[in-house]
């Protein structure tokens, strides 16, 4: 069963906060609707024009969501998807696409107004390549949908991200997301093999040149973290692996959160890859894994081949037990973060409240991290109003690892866009001023889109010269990335600017 777009929070108006679009011809929204089926309630837009952006969670508590669109089209295939885009092309209105609409950046949210383009009715699994390990998928598909799809061929592709109930393939793609198990398995991008993608002029193109091709650069990752601003994804060939055949688990403490890096880059200069390598600083291991503040907590998962996952686990055991105060916990918390992991309740509860509450993500090399999660925790608590700033690492690589921050703040009413605002510069330029990167797996969307030029320095003219090329007319996804178009205009969106 395909899975609707599941809404934040209650949205009590269909007001926006951006200045609501100009209406579109008639004539224009009635040839849309010769194409693919089209929505136009006041209502039904603006839930549709909204996503898990959690300033936006207290803009919709006030009847508002970031801009309006002024019509959703929903098309049941690549044909439809090609139509609605060339349309759009020749009249130059904006194009937004969507799938689940669970970034927490803005990134679903149409800042130009236009058309919100609903992929949810492009779903399903195409095929299934149980020898060669490949399946085709259509972008519109949601997480547990593709999981039930591809039990009955022994396969899973192994992307468990925390929104995977809410999430489509093509918003794992658009946002370069990471799964909770991709040490083991991979980001998103190390996932796909290839992509089917509708351009700006209705052109449909194909990536992807089998395995390990050598075809010039790999186009399909021009596309992996685009964001919707180069193309639309409609379907995208995923590698996947035989089901686990076994799984292990296993919880530590450790004196220190410096302990813990040291133990988890170990782990993987070794060579162990486990699923789940998921550490806590001592504030967070005494709000979520039932420490008392103390020491912090490691959470480990792997599943696989026995042989190898055996060996991995031991690998891991040797690294956390040469670290002195180390000690094993009950597995039993392990299985406490497998049932509540996807929880977003306190979110919701904390928005009514007046909090002002958020994670952010980002990645940076091990030996940089114990500066970033220093000074970005000091930076952020800096901000007036701010009441807390914790960190856990959530995914490791060969070379450096993600680090989450959860920050929170108690601003007076009138005071939560700058306050969000200013904890975000504070946390944001802390992270690229001591070698972290902008973002891990949340992507830029809008509340982003002002660090990009800082962030990727000259390199941001690439980019900006790929949007010209592939979106001459501008139309796809204005406002993100950074990214300038004919349809972007500069704004201020509670306090946070949009180039």
């Amino acid at each position: 069963m395909t899975l609707r777009p599941t809404p934040p929070i209650e949205l009590l108006g269909s007001d926006s906060v951006l200045a609501a679009p100009e209406p579109l011809p008639r004539a224009f929204v009635d040839s849309l609707a010769s194409m693919c089926e089209i929505v136009e309630e006041p209502d039904a837009v603006a839930e549709a024009s909204r996503d898990w952006w959690p300033l936006a969670l207290h803009w919709a508590l006030q009847g508002r969501v970031p801009r309006r669109a002024a019509v959703v089209a929903r098309p049941r295939s690549t044909d439809e998807v090609a139509a609605v885009v060339r349309a759009c092309a020749a009249a130059g209105v904006a194009v937004t696409p969507a799938g689940g609409r669970s970034s927490v950046v803005g990134g679903a949210a149409p800042l130009a107004g236009g058309v919100v383009l609903d992929l949810t009715e492009l779903a399903g699994v195409v095929s299934a390549d149980a020898v060669s390990g490949i399946v085709e998928v259509r972008a519109g598909t949601f997480g547990p949908d593709l999981d039930d799809a591809l039990r009955p061929h022994g396969l899973t592709v192994g992307h468990f991200p925390q929104s995977h109930a809410l999430a489509t393939v093509g918003g794992w793609i658009g946002h370069r997301g990471a799964g909770q198990y991709s040490t083991r398995y991979g980001k998103i991008e190390d996932i796909v093999a290839g992509l089917e993608v509708v351009l700006a002029d209705g052109t449909v193109v194909r990536t992807g040149a089998g395995p390990a091709g050598a075809q010039g650069p790999d186009l399909t990752q021009v596309f992996v973290g685009s964001e919707g601003t180069l193309g639309v994804v409609t379907t995208a060939w995923l590698r996947a692996h035989p089901l686990p055949a076994a799984e292990r688990r296993a919880a530590y403490a450790l004196a220190t959160l410096d302990d813990g890096l040291e133990a988890c880059r170990r782990i993987l200069r070794r060579g162990a890859t486990p699923a789940v390598l998921r550490l806590y600083d001592a504030a967070e291991s005494a709000r979520g894994q039932g420490a008392d503040g103390s020491y912090c907590v490691l959470l480990v998962v792997d599943e696989g081949d026995a042989t190898i996952i055996d060996a991995a686990m031991a690998v891991v055991d040797q690294e956390v037990s040469a670290r002195a105060g180390a000690r094993r916990l009950s597995d039993d918390l392990v299985e406490k973060w497998m049932h509540h992991r996807n929880d977003t309740s306190a979110l919701q509860a904390l928005t009514r409240k007046g909090f002002v509450v958020d994670t952010m993500e980002i990645a940076g090399p091990w030996a940089a991290l114990p500066t970033i999660v220093r000074e970005t925790e000091a930076a952020m608590l800096a901000v007036p109003h701010a009441r807390s700033a914790t960190c856990h690492l959530s995914h490791s690589y060969l070379d450096g690892a993600c680090l989450y921050f959860t920050f929170a703040a108690t601003p007076p009413p009138d005071e939560v866009e700058s306050t969000y605002a200013a904890l975000w510069d504070a946390g944001t330029r802390a992270v690229l001023a001591h070698g972290g990167n902008l973002s891990h797996h949340h992507g830029v969307g809008a509340n982003r889109a002002r660090f990009m030029a800082e962030a990727l320095g000259p390199a941001m003219a690439v980019l900006q010269s790929l949007k010209d090329a592939l979106d001459p007319s501008g139309i796809m996804n204005p406002g993100k990335l950074g990214l300038r178009s004919a349809l972007s205009r500069p704004a201020r969106l509670g306090g946070i600017d949009i180039p």
